[in-house]
């Protein structure tokens, strides 16, 4: 599922850097840093960073540590200099490279402003290589079928954004209220997840199953009843674990 991808149609490449560079309006930066909820806690990789704009902003503004990535060497003097000048040079960082090669897995929030067909060549490494719960903003590009989970408008253009879903498809089992012991078989195609759940070895309705990042949240009914089991988990170590103040259930681990 993660491995699919569609070249699309979008302004022609640079045939030496692949995509053209059009400087984001001030307005747009702050809106992407705005939708991601960038805070000094944050490591921020802007792809395609261009003059540095993105990069200083999240510093400037956020106190963030930021990584511009570029293959333009002109491009990356001139970010430099930008840095510099605003006294930055010891949040940020500009690294000439390519996108599908950087070491991206230290992010916790990765900016592009590409084509829609590298965000789409670039999707299998977002999801596989960045960690469940990173960010991922986009200005006016897409990522096909993998729907964003936010989005905002600002300047004129769409703003995108995604949260890597963690890997949550398979069998689990747990026990609540020691004598109910609950099953679930889920399916996930990105953050949206499918399935069935058994109580006891009998079928019970799935109201809500959600995913973000690495959180769960699921509510269950049991069929003829008007009583709803909801669970919250936090996926760590290949277990859903019980979620901080969360009583009354068991994590789930894998069948």
């Amino acid at each position: 599922m993660y491995n699919e991808f569609i070249i699309g149609e979008g302004i022609e490449f640079n045939s030496d850097l692949n995509v053209p560079f059009v400087p984001t309006d001030e307005v747009i930066v702050e809106s992407m840093l705005d939708l991601a909820r960038v805070t000094a806690q944050d490591v921020l990789y802007d792809l395609g960073s261009g003059d540095g704009r993105i990069v200083v902003a999240a510093a400037m503004g956020r106190e963030a540590r930021a990584v511009g990535v570029d293959m333009d060497p002109p491009r990356l003097e001139e970010a430099r200099e930008f840095a510099a000048s605003m006294g930055m040079e010891h949040l940020v960082e500009f690294i000439e490279d390519d996108f599908f090669s950087v070491d991206i897995s230290s992010a916790t929030v990765v900016t592009m402003y590409l084509l829609q067909s590298i965000n789409l060549l670039l999707r299998p490494r977002l999801l596989t290589e960045l960690k469940p719960g990173t960010r991922i903003i986009s200005h006016s590009f897409d990522m096909g079928e993998w729907k964003p989970d936010d989005r905002c408008f600002a300047a004129g253009s769409d703003i995108f954004k995604w949260i890597v879903p963690a890997n949550v498809a398979g069998v689990w089992e747990w026990q609540a209220e020691d004598t109910q012991h609950f099953k679930m078989a889920l399916t996930q195609k990105f953050q949206q997840l499918g399935g069935r759940v058994w109580l006891n070895k009998e079928p019970v309705n799935v109201i809500t199953a959600t995913l973000r990042g690495n959180r769960i949240a699921l509510t269950l009914q049991v069929p003829g009843s008007d009583t709803q089991h909801t669970f919250n988990w936090r996926l760590e170590d290949d277990q859903l674990q019980v979620r901080t103040g969360e009583t009354g259930f068991s994590s789930a681990t894998r069948a």
